[in-house]
């Protein structure tokens, strides 16, 4: 069964928008949030060799998020808020870095 043709874009520039959107802001979200949880949780070890699996699988379902919006620029926007505050998390709890 085809998709209804009210329900796709038709400007290639909300494609473009919403696929980079969920592809590379997806995975700075995803994988800053997890520097973020190895900096401010006690076990960062755990959390690390954990984040090899949860990170995929919250790339995957912030992949999906960006096709919800109608406008594939405001998914964006919403995305790097997201990156702003999560890298200024880690920011502020990099005095203790477990990645060094």
């Amino acid at each position: 069964m085809p998709a209804n043709t009210k329900y796709l874009n038709k400007s290639p520039w909300q494609q473009f928008a919403k696929i980079t959107a969920g592809i590379f802001g997806g995975y700075l979200i995803s994988a800053l949030l997890h520097m973020c949880l190895s900096l401010w949780l006690p076990n960062s070890k755990n959390i690390l060799i954990s984040s090899i699996f949860t990170l995929f699988i919250v790339w995957c379902a912030l992949l999906i998020v960006p096709f919800l919006f109608k406008n594939g620029w405001k998914a964006w926007l919403l995305y790097l808020f997201f990156i702003v505050l999560l890298y200024g998390l880690y920011v502020i709890g990099n005095t203790n870095n477990p990645f060094i």
